[in-house]
């Protein structure tokens, strides 16, 4: 690591992203490493601290104690199906989450904050520009929880960036972080026995390897990066290509049978995995330009999306 000073504190460092970027910073020979998550730890890490806690608590005093420098945020309550109430719960326990852990990293005074966002904050429409820029608008409708809340998680870190100058925060809006240990709940569509395309189109998609992730989030905790980022690997692969790669035809259905379907499945209890909001970011995918990304930390990824899914399927179909 460029900055043998740095102290990094970690959320959700049990779940997928975090314990892949847990390994990676490990590697760097990091002074020192602090992990938060109720969970216990998938992977065997040296010289970290690790506290069984939930982080809606202050961890104020842990963060001073431990002179921690980069908090990165990653703790998050998934999103299990579609039933409004239980998702409108669960966006605001995230949000509560990240309300605390801004307050105790204002408190203690920790010098940078690293979020993760989405790319589906810009929405799933027929007019979005190729590729979206950071100044695109975010026009997430409310029917797409998770996109929704990170929207609203944006609104919340600009407030904050805005009231303490002297915290450096970083958004990252990633493009699906895919890998051979991920497990990702849109490409349920892909992998299911009978998932629903799109008719008449081969749209395009772009995909972050997790190796690439983690070596990212090495970066931007090196340079105290801050700023609002889109982040997605080299090039796109397009839906025939990903047809190909898994072992069942995608069938295709016209959206006006294919929304009335998702919708009476989900009334049904047949499913809890689809919305017609998933089959719109099929038809309508969101295509991210990432010069700004590349010029400010000099970032290039080792995997192209067509790579990224690759590895993926692979880990999945055999």
């Amino acid at each position: 690591m460029e900055n043998s000073n740095q102290v990094v504190a970690v959320t959700g460092a049990s779940g997928y992203l975090g314990s892949r970027l847990l390994l990676h910073l490990e590697e760097q020979d990091l002074g020192k490493l602090v992990g938060f998550d109720l969970n216990p730890p998938p992977n065997p890490i040296h010289n970290i601290v690790r506290y069984r806690m939930d982080v809606k608590d202050s961890i104020e005093d842990i963060l001073r104690n431990h002179r921690v420098t980069t908090v990165v945020h990653l703790a998050s309550s998934p999103y299990r199906n579609y039933n409004r109430r239980e998702s409108r719960n669960a966006r605001d326990n995230n949000l509560n989450l990240l309300n605390s852990v801004l307050q105790s990293s204002y408190r203690s005074e920790v010098r940078q904050i690293v979020y993760i966002s989405s790319h589906t904050v810009y929405g799933a429409r027929s007019d979005n520009p190729v590729p979206l820029t950071e100044k695109a608008p975010l026009l997430i409708s409310e029917e797409f929880p998770y996109g929704y809340e990170q929207f609203l998680a944006d609104q919340t870190l600009d407030t904050f960036s805005e009231d303490h100058p002297e915290t450096k925060v970083a958004l990252l809006r990633c493009s699906p972080i895919l890998g051979p240990s991920a497990a990702n709940r849109l490409f349920t569509l892909f992998m299911q026995p009978h998932p629903v395309g799109t008719t008449g189109c081969n749209p395009s998609f772009q995909f972050l390897h997790e190796d690439d992730f983690a070596k990212l989030l090495t970066i931007f905790i090196n340079k105290e990066l801050a700023g609002v980022f889109n982040v997605a690997g080299n090039g796109v692969i397009f839906l025939n290509e990903i047809s190909e790669m898994i072992s069942h035809r995608i069938p295709k259905l016209p959206s006006y049978v294919a929304n009335p379907l998702l919708v009476f499945s989900q009334l049904l209890g047949i499913q809890k995995s689809q919305s017609p909001m998933d089959l719109d970011f099929l038809r309508y995918p969101t295509i991210l330009s990432t010069g700004k990304l590349e010029f400010v930390s000099g970032f290039r990824p080792a995997y192209s999306s067509l790579e990224t899914m690759r590895s993926y399927a692979n880990s999945v179909l055999y």
